[in-house]
């Protein structure tokens, strides 16, 4: 190949690298763009869907045409940050050779946490999730069971390239499966709202937060279509995830479980054991989308801050979506104020600070409801649930309106 070619096709790969490890499209193309004028292109463009990208680039009188396929998406926050990194330290007289050399230095890092760490990660952040939500002592710790298992399933299954969707499914039959079994083991013969947010809690490691969110941020960007495929890999993996969970739900013969009431006000001493449970909860989190131990920590305090505000709204009487919104919008305001100190993407510390806002009873009674034909109601406990969801990811846009002027302007 001639030497832009050469370029082109190095550039091809690392914008590859970038998206199949949870980047959005509009992050890949500003890096693309960086890594390409290093290079010495003078001008490239680049078209973008999540199975592959194809890129036309001109220097001097010369134009080539690439395209390359990708293998299927994952998540690797400390990945995007070293390939983010790479892009903005990326000088002119950059050689193909030596910026294939990078790739290969990055994608050759193992990852920070190993299986036990990941495991024991979301067996806290499912109990974390399961004590915000109402849910009780055996609820909570049968929660923590079930994600434990679950989540280690899941990597397992991962690291043999087993499809995403039928382990998805697979897992959460499992998780869920083990936490009835260890509920029903102990006496519990009808769900009440303290099991109903630890069934779904159990499968909390199943919420494909990093597409959901990157879909929508890629939407708002006119990556349109990047971010219709992406959504639809999102869709689809909730669909497996349900699909999986309504399984379990029939055999067990579970119930509706209604929502806890709003506006009861808030009790100081509820205000400290939910900055706790939030607290590790966005440990857990920050670990499993393997970012740093710094990265974690603060991922932590965003969760932290983002969910009490969120709790604290809903007990003072807000509807739930109004609440998360908040709530994600200070999480978005938070990230601004310390991705550049840490140098860490935003999407790294955003995603993983907001997985504990997930509507978790509305999820479930959505799937009851749709296991006993009642439609009307499996609707209306859907609407709530996705309005929920679109406002963590609203609240994050919101966020990026507020601090970053190339969105609020589009020239």
């Amino acid at each position: 190949m001639s030497p832009l070619a050469d370029s082109l096709d190095v550039t091809l790969r690392f914008g590859a690298a970038m998206l199949r490890s949870g980047d959005t499209a509009f992050r890949v193309r500003d890096a693309m763009g960086l890594v390409a004028k290093a290079l010495g292109i003078e001008n490239l463009a680049v078209h973008i869907t999540i199975g592959g990208m194809t890129a036309t680039a001109q220097a001097g009188a010369e134009t080539v045409t690439l395209a390359r396929e990708m293998a299927p998406l994952g998540v690797d926050a400390s990945r995007i940050a070293a390939l983010e990194q790479l892009a903005r330290t990326s000088k002119p007289g950059l050689t193909a050779e030596a910026l294939a050399a990078e790739i290969d230095a990055i994608e050759a890092t193992p990852a920070l946490h190993s299986l036990l760490p990941i495991a024991l990660s979301m067996a806290v952040a499912s109990a974390c999730f399961s004590y915000l939500n109402g849910g009780d002592l055996l609820a909570t710790g049968a929660a923590a069971v079930g994600g434990g298992l679950g989540q280690t399933a899941r990597t397992l299954l991962s690291r043999k390239g087993f499809n995403q969707y039928a382990m998805t499914a697979l897992c959460a039959v499992l998780a869920s499966g083990v936490y009835c079994l260890i509920v029903l083991g102990f006496g519990v013969r009808t769900f009440e709202l303290a099991h109903a947010v630890g069934f779904i809690s159990s499968a909390l490691f199943l919420v494909p937060g990093f597409p959901l969110v990157a879909a929508l941020l890629d939407l708002v960007q006119h990556q349109t279509t990047a971010g219709i495929a992406r959504l639809f890999y999102a869709v689809l993996l909730t669909l497996a995830a349900a699909v999986g969970l309504s399984i379990v739900a029939a055999l067990a013969g579970l119930t509706p479980a209604p929502p806890g009431a709003a506006g009861l006000g808030i009790e100081p001493m509820a205000l400290l054991w939910r900055a706790l449970a939030c607290f590790a909860g966005g440990c857990g989190y920050g670990i499993l989308f393997n970012n740093p131990l710094r990265t974690v920590l603060v991922v932590a305090l965003l969760t932290l801050v983002g969910n009490e505000i969120r709790l604290a709204l809903h007990d003072l009487g807000f509807g739930l979506p109004s609440a998360t919104f908040f709530g994600a919008l200070a999480v978005g305001l938070g990230a601004s104020l310390v991705r550049e100190p840490l140098h860490v993407p935003r999407i790294a510390l955003t995603v993983p600070s907001i997985i504990m806002m997930t509507p978790g009873l509305y999820a479930f009674q959505t799937i009851v409801f749709l296991n006993q034909g009642k439609v009307t109601d499996a609707i209306a406990a859907g609407a709530v649930c996705c309005f929920a969801v679109g406002a963590m990811a609203m609240g994050l846009i919101a966020a990026r309106f507020v601090t970053e002027r190339r969105w609020r302007f589009e020239r």
